[in-house]
């Protein structure tokens, strides 16, 4: 009667952690250049002496959609999307180096360029510094220019470019703070191919009728595990009193 308990608890386990993975996507999808995350799980059966007697379920990996998300225009200078592969770099609080698709840009009350989340948006030699009194415009490559409210007219001064990058999705992990980052934890350098769309943003490619669906799916499946467990306690009290009975 264990086999089918310890079968049914794992799948239960498991099921649920999943549900928890779809329930945090659906609460992204509205976020600018989110990607879906879902787990990947495999069975493994127990070795042990004679034949395998069960299965547990155990996490193969967290898998990431790198699938593009809708592109929305905007029409804010500050907004920029990466078209097509591609990261922004960014400075995380440890001073180390991030990469993130979420091009809703600010900038802070010092003249630095930075993410919604407050980091900094890296250049070719740090952060960007931008000078007051100038309307921002960022190009496909990234360039950074600033145009003057007053003085000559038309008169563009280049401030510097957003590093942008392109590292192999598999070489890519993502942190507990959203932000991706290398397996090695080395810098990468700049990929001139990467461009991006200026006043637009990505957003979350997160599918939500599927996600919906999945999640019904799982919550069926929870059930499922759950009433064998309860189906194994009652044929496990019925065998008790049988044996009772025959004593």
């Amino acid at each position: 009667m264990d086999r089918l308990i310890y079968t049914a608890m794992t799948g239960a386990r498991h099921a649920f952690l999943q549900q928890a993975a779809v329930a945090s996507n659906l609460a992204n999808v509205s976020t600018t250049a989110y990607r879906a995350a879902e787990h990947r799980f495999r069975a493994v059966p127990i070795q042990g002496d004679g034949l395998p007697t069960r299965a547990f379920v155990v996490d193969a990996s967290v898998a990431d959609n790198f699938d593009q998300g809708p592109m929305m225009t905007t029409g804010r200078a500050l907004d920029v999307a990466v078209r097509g592969p591609g990261w922004i770099a960014v400075e995380t609080s440890d001073g180390t180096e991030a990469y993130t698709r979420a091009g809703n840009l600010q900038i802070d009350a010092n003249g630095l360029l930075r993410t919604a989340n407050g980091l900094n948006v890296l250049g070719d030699g740090g952060p960007i510094a931008l000078p007051p009194d100038n309307n921002i415009a960022i190009g496909p490559d990234g360039t950074v220019s600033a145009i003057p409210l007053f003085g000559i007219p038309n008169n563009v001064n280049l401030i510097g470019r957003i590093k942008l990058v392109n590292p192999p999705v598999d070489d890519l992990t993502r942190g507990n703070d959203g932000l991706f980052r290398t397996k090695s934890g080395t810098p990468l350098v700049r990929d001139e191919e990467v461009k991006l769309s200026p006043e637009t943003l990505e957003g979350s490619n997160v599918n939500v009728v599927e996600s919906m669906v999945n999640l019904i799916s799982l919550a069926r499946q929870f059930e499922m595990h759950v009433k064998m467990l309860q189906t194994a306690d009652a044929n496990a009290n019925r065998a008790s009193q049988v044996i009772t009975i025959n004593n």
